[in-house]
């Protein structure tokens, strides 16, 4: 069985990697015919862009949408070349999650004279969210590790605010309570200059909880509870810098304090562990430096199907000799989206991630199975190591699509709802290299994993991605999984 599935992940891998390749061949082969026909094609002709119309923005500044468009008034361009212009243009668009539907046109008024309308529905910016959400990594970790246990539920309230001010700002506050108690407040301005490529995130947080994982045994988080008292509480803050100077990449600089501080019973009790912050300590105080990269050219973010997503990030904890914690940090990712024919897609995703010293406490391990990084039948895993590589790939084919317009709903921005839904089947590998003498869990690391399925994805309006999988594990478990959001 295992070797079935070994066999099955190389071929779907080498088969993206192929898919890739000719994707890229034929992308290459289409530009040079556009760039040729500029020379060759006696029908174009150079059309100049007298004005550009912007209609149904009631809350978004022109200049957002003007910062995404290729066109400016005043260019002049090819008219062989205009619809694919507008076509990027209209993903750019569709990609700032500020729109439920874009539509661009061409109004020509003279044959070498033509204006653009660009008409877009907004979206609904203020989400007043209730939280009522599980404490643990994944939905299925909590039914099966934790026996559903309702008591590991938290609750409250997070806003929301989308598109301040009609720039595309965004703050974001979050009064959490039950299993764990969690207070932030986010305020992101994505440009602060004239030429819009310069922005500013500032973000704070507090955050302390009376039940804390306080070790990994057989790749399970064991959670204690020490007489209902407050085990961890943690106060952050940080700075961001932002800088996008194109289109599909950005870059990012951060600056940030972290101050926590564990209860004694989580050290010296007989059921703690004396490394949690290691030699026995109970607070960890660190600065701590990053920069992120991104390159962006997905047909869609909430659920691309075209294109490609790379992104790297570079994280220093530990920037003066007073600090807690040293610690070096790589991660790397690409995703690749390729679409075949008759509804048909194919996608991969790849990631690296390395850390040093090797030495560390076990607050600070590096592990397989946070967020959307685990080989897909691992979801209950917790995989720890000082680095891993992950590959993921899937096939799947759209066997509907549709888009309703409830015109009887009395709020606008809930009148477009798309929803589709597809098959897919995948296959995940992945390996992770065990910590030095730490033997407490160790069956999954230093081994190739490896991870088979098939399932349905549901997507909706608002980014909302439901899906369902049964997967087949390299250690011969099998079983049904279910997730939020895309899967890469």
């Amino acid at each position: 069985m295992r070797a079935i599935i070994i066999i099955f992940s190389s071929f779907l891998s080498a088969l993206v990697v192929f898919a890739a390749q000719e994707g890229y061949a034929q992308s290459e082969s289409a530009k040079r015919k556009i760039q040729g026909s500029i020379v060759l094609d006696s029908t174009g002709r150079f059309i100049h862009i007298n004005r550009i119309f912007i209609l149904g923005n009631k809350i978004t500044r022109d200049q957002i949408v003007l910062r995404e468009l290729t066109l400016k008034a005043g260019d002049v361009v090819y008219s062989m070349e205009l619809p694919i212009i507008l076509d990027l243009d209209k993903k750019k668009l569709i990609n700032t999650r500020l729109f439920n539907t874009v539509d661009i046109r061409l109004l020509e008024f003279q044959e070498d004279q033509a204006d653009i309308l660009i008409e877009v529905n907004e979206r609904w910016y203020t989400f007043p969210s209730p939280i009522f959400e599980l404490s643990d990594r994944n939905f299925n970790e909590w039914w099966q590790n934790y026996n559903h246990d309702f008591n590991r539920v938290n609750y409250g309230l997070r806003l929301y605010q989308y598109n301040m001010r009609g720039r595309n700002e965004t703050l974001r506050l979050t009064a959490q309570f039950g299993f764990q108690r969690r207070f932030d407040i986010s305020y992101r301005i994505p440009y602060l200059d004239k030429k819009q490529k310069q922005g500013l995130i500032i973000d704070f947080d507090f955050s302390e909880t009376k039940n804390l994982a306080v070790r990994t045994v057989d790749h399970k988080l064991v959670y204690e509870n020490f007489d209902n008292e407050i085990l961890k509480a943690t106060r952050g803050g940080g700075l961001t810098y932002t800088f996008r100077k194109s289109f599909y990449t950005s870059h990012a600089v951060k600056i940030e304090y972290r101050s926590t501080k564990i209860a004694d019973s989580v050290v010296l009790s007989k059921d703690g562990n004396p490394n949690y912050f290691g030699e026995a300590k109970t607070s960890q105080r660190f600065g701590a430096i990053s920069y992120h990269f991104t390159s962006d050219r997905r047909d869609y973010v909430g659920y691309p199907l075209t294109g490609y997503y790379v992104t790297g990030s570079i994280y220093k904890s530990g920037i003066t000799r007073y600090d807690d914690l040293n610690k070096l940090e790589i991660y790397a990712s690409f995703s690749r989206y390729i679409p075949l024919k008759n509804s048909f897609f194919i996608s991969n995703n790849s990631i690296a991630y390395w850390s040093t010293p090797q030495g560390l406490p076990y607050a600070n391990y590096g592990a397989l199975g946070y967020r959307k990084q685990f080989v897909r039948g691992y979801e209950v895993f917790v995989i720890e190591g000082p680095y891993y590589i992950l590959n993921k790939t899937t096939f799947k084919k759209r066997i509907f699509s549709r888009i309703y317009n409830w015109n009887f709903m009395p709020i606008r921005q809930f009148r477009y709802i798309p929803l589709s839904i597809y098959i897919k089947s995948y296959a995940d590998l992945g390996y992770v290299r065990n910590y030095p003498n730490y033997e407490i869990s160790s069956r999954l690391t230093d081994k190739l994993l490896t991870g088979v399925g098939a399932g349905i994805d549901i997507v909706a309006s608002y980014d909302a991605v439901l899906r369902f999988e049964y997967t087949f594990n390299g250690e011969g478990q099998r079983g049904f999984f279910f997730h939020v959001k895309k899967e890469f």
